[in-house]
Parts: C-alpha cells; sequence; structure tokens
C-alpha cells in the first residue's frame, strides 16, 4: 500500500466505481432479474430498447422500478475509508455505467458521496466516455477507485488508484501507470464458499439415482455400475447448476431472508459473472455425460431441469402445488438411474416412490413451518403457508409416508415377490425399519431439528442412517442369501 505523492494524503475527488467495486454484484444483471421476476412482459419489453443502445436499455429496465438498494451487498471496508476520506474535506463522487436512477438510489442510501455520474439513457458512461465525464466534472487531478482491466485507461489518467479485489498482475499493471494509493482485498471466495454456492452437500440427494441399480439387482454389472455412477456424477452437477440459477432468481428475497441472506450470492462473497461461467460449465459437463449414457436419460435430466426452473419461477409459490413438484423432482432421480441401466421401474416402485415422496416433500415444508413458528412468524415469505396450515400438513404427511408403507407391505405379500426374493420374509424387516424412519423424520421435525433437506438429514444424522442401512442390508439379503 502506498500514499499518493511520497506520503502525503491526496486532496484531489475520489472517484468510485459501483459494480464489482462498490459491490460485488451487478446491478444491470440483478435489476433486469429482479423485473423479470415481478413483471415478466415489462422485462422482454425493455430488451427492445437494445436498439438504441445499451444506455437505453438500461434506463429502460432502471425506469421500471425494480431495484431495491437498500439490501444491495457493500464492502464496509471501502465504505469506511470513503467517509472517512470525506469528513477530512475530500470531495467523493460515484462514477458508474449503471443507470442515473440505479446509481441515486445507492447515493441515497449510503449519504458518502457529493456527486453522481451515470448513463443517462443516451450516452453509456463506460471507458473512454467515463474519463471524460470524470474530467469534465473534476478536472485533470482525480483518484479513481476501481476493480477490472477495463479501468486501467482511467488509472493511467488519474493522479492516483485505489485497487478493489484485484489479482496481483493487475496490481502490478496498475501501480505500471499511476500510484497506488490504497488496496483493499476481498476476502477470497475459497472451496467452502463455491460448496456452499453449489450446494455439494446436496448432492447426497442424488444418491436415489442408485435405486433402480439396488432394485433391479444390478450390482453385479460392472457395466451397469459405472453407468449408475455417470448418472449419479451427471445429476450432482445438473442440480449445482439449477442451484445457482434458483439464487440469481431468487437474490432480492433471499436477502431479505434471514438465513438465506448469508448464501454466496446474496452475501456479495462470488460475483454474479463468475457464478453464471461456473454454473454453465456444470450445465454443460452434465449434458456430456448424458450424452455418452442415451437419450432416455438424457430426457430424465432435461424434464428435471426443466421442472427445476418451473420450481423455482412458479410453482413454489403454489400451494400443494410445489409439494407435489417436490415429489416429483425426488421421483425423476430415480427415473434417471433406470434409464441410466436400462431397467424398468415397475409399477410397485413407481407406487411407493410416490408416496414416500410426496411425505418428505410435505416433511420439508413442516419443518420450516416449525422454524417459523418458534421464530414467531405466522406466514412464510415468498409461499402461501401459514403456520396454522401445519394441522393439515402433518397428518397429510404422516398419512402419505404410512402409506408407502402399506403399498410396501403389499409388495411382500404379492405372489411375484417370491419369485426376486429367495427369502421374502426378511422383506417385513424392511418394512419395520422403513415405518421407524418415516415416524423418526416426522419427529425430529415436530422437535425442530430437521435439515432442510431430509434426505441430508438421513445420511446426516445417526439414527435415520442406520434404519436406511438396515433397510438396504435387509433388501440384499433377502435376494442372495
Amino acid at each position: 500500500m502506498v500514499e499518493p505523492a511520497a506520503g502525503r494524503a491526496a486532496t484531489w475527488p475520489l472517484v468510485v466505481d459501483l459494480d464489482g467495486t462498490l459491490t460485488a454484484s451487478d446491478t444491470l444483471v440483478e435489476s433486469f432479474l429482479a423485473l423479470l421476476r415481478v413483471r415478466p412482459w415489462a422485462a422482454l419489453a425493455s430488451l427492445w430498447a437494445l436498439r438504441r443502445g445499451r444506455a437505453a436499455f438500461k434506463q429502460a429496465v432502471a425506469g421500471a422500478g425494480a431495484f431495491d438498494a437498500r439490501h444491495l451487498p457493500l464492502r464496509p471496508d471501502l465504505l469506511d475509508y470513503l467517509a472517512g476520506e470525506r469528513a477530512r474535506g475530500r470531495a467523493v463522487v460515484l462514477a458508474t455505467a449503471a443507470d442515473r436512477s440505479v446509481a441515486e438510489a445507492v447515493a441515497r442510501r449510503l449519504g458518502v458521496f457529493d456527486r453522481v455520474l451515470a448513463s443517462d439513457g443516451v450516452h453509456n458512461l463506460k471507458g473512454s466516455a467515463k474519463l471524460e465525464a470524470i474530467r469534465r466534472e473534476c478536472g485533470e487531478a482525480f483518484s479513481y477507485v476501481g476493480d477490472s482491466r477495463a479501468d486501467l485507461p482511467i488509472w493511467r489518467a488519474a493522479r492516483s488508484a485505489v485497487l478493489v479485489a484485484v489479482d496481483p498482475a493487475l496490481a502490478r499493471q496498475a501501480a505500471g501507470v499511476t500510484t497506488i494509493e490504497r488496496e483493499f482485498a476481498a476476502p477470497p471466495a475459497g472451496a467452502a464458499v463455491w460448496a456452499q454456492l453449489l450446494r455439494l452437500h446436496q448432492w447426497l440427494k442424488n444418491s436415489l439415482v442408485l435405486v433402480p441399480l439396488l432394485t433391479s439387482f444390478s450390482m453385479a454389472s460392472s457395466a451397469s455400475v459405472g453407468q449408475a455412477m455417470l448418472a449419479v456424477l451427471a445429476m450432482s452437477l445438473l442440480a449445482s447448476a439449477t442451484y445457482v440459477f434458483n439464487d440469481l432468481w431468487d437474490l432480492d428475497h433471499d436477502r431479505r431472508h434471514p438465513r438465506k441472506r448469508l448464501r454466496p450470492l446474496a452475501a456479495g462473497q462470488i460475483g454474479v459473472p463468475a457464478a453464471v461461467a461456473v454454473a454453465l460449465g456444470m450445465a454443460g459437463a452434465a449434458a456430456g455425460l448424458g450424452w455418452t449414457l442415451g437419450p432416455p436419460f438424457v430426457a430424465c435430466a432435461a424434464g428435471y431441469a426443466v421442472l427445476t426452473a418451473a420450481y423455482s419461477v412458479w410453482l413454489k409459490r403454489k400451494v400443494l402445488v410445489d409439494v407435489i413438484a417436490l415429489a416429483l423432482l425426488y421421483g425423476v432421480r430415480v427415473l434417471a438411474g433406470a434409464a441410466a441401466i436400462s431397467v424398468q421401474v415397475t409399477p410397485w416402485l413407481f407406487a411407493f416412490c410416490l408416496f414416500v415422496f410426496f411425505s418428505l416433500a410435505l416433511l420439508k415444508r413442516c419443518s420450516e413451518l416449525v422454524a417459523l413458528r418458534e421464530a414467531g412468524g405466522d406466514r412464510s415469505a415468498g409461499r402461501g403457508y401459514r403456520v396454522g396450515d401445519l394441522s393439515v400438513l402433518w397428518p397429510l404427511g404422516v398419512g402419505a409416508g404410512m402409506s408407502a408403507v402399506v403399498v410396501f407391505g403389499l409388495f411382500i405379500a404379492e405372489v411375484g415377490a417370491a419369485g426376486r426374493y429367495r427369502h421374502p420374509e426378511l422383506l417385513w424387516g424392511v418394512g419395520v425399519a422403513l415405518l421407524y424412519w418415516l415416524a423418526r423424520m416426522w419427529l425430529d421435525t415436530a422437535r425442530g431439528t430437521m435439515h432442510d433437506d431430509p434426505i441430508v438429514h438421513t445420511l446426516r444424522r445417526r439414527a435415520p442412517a442406520a434404519a436406511l442401512a438396515l433397510m438396504v442390508v435387509l433388501t440384499l439379503a433377502a435376494h442372495l442369501l
């Protein structure tokens, strides 16, 4: 860190960029997504303004009023520095390519800027246009606060530079064209942050892809095992990509949520462009793996992606429709596993999965409402449920779980079961373990200890995991002994 003018404090204006500098996010992307969520036709109509240039497009999006600066994640250390410089008499100017209405909303929120330079619907304040505007407003002597390689021409014209979250190579380039006044290093988005964004712990749910491998007893075939594992990887990569796009879609809502505001995108720990690039890469890798597994698997994966998108955009706000969609998302994983190894899903397995997954989906909603009730709330944000709905959802979910147990019992009693299992009587032990597992899951929900996802909860907790392992062991024993 080097102070300008051989250690003397600078007195010339401090010009500050917005996107990527003051905030790690991109206000245009956020504004467009917010508009697309609340007024989709207006968002699509705003694209027509692109024929008049990017500045006109930004103005059309901002003019719809969907952007909310109150929850935009900002860099607190940089804000403290700006406030300190302004307190000692230095002018602080916000200069951004964002539309003026967005820039002024941010400036009003912060109260540290003396002037605002921004795009006006005709002139897109980026690159050389921004430099000209800065010179007109501040003269030749100014410091520029930026974050990207595109800022190098402005740094070259500035008396000094303030670097925000730049890599070492760019820092060296900036030091070669001007004096470095200050440098703010953003905390690196390490493996843990990316794992949180991509929900790697949710990959456990894709173990459902292996269900057809187990129920068809194809474990002895190395080809089937290999295909099943590729299917698990493909569905996991696809799921992570959909989680990123879901977080983008819900960005504004997440920032208002007491827990979801800590997600990497909502908190500004990872920028939107980087997140989108990684998500597209994972979706492309999933498509490549899916292609090797054949058209039926690709159809299942495509159905999963479409249903996930519909759930994120619309279905999750519809009472009961959302839990049916969740149940189907669980079920599609089973169908994908069957498609990967070319086996049929029997009517017994289909009926069993329908009831089990519907019960688990309701369990997820009930756990959220229990947490809401304990926090003193009444209505779930962004959904149509109330705490009072527990009186209906609870018996509905438990009843669906017990229906799955009944279906499993009828399967055991069915004459055909004896043809596939050498000792079908051992399956009654599976039924008892299933009964315990479902009852324990609902008990954990009542106690408020349920994880956001019941499958993840099962694999992380000793008793439910033991019940699940016992079911697998007894099923294999009934077939092999």
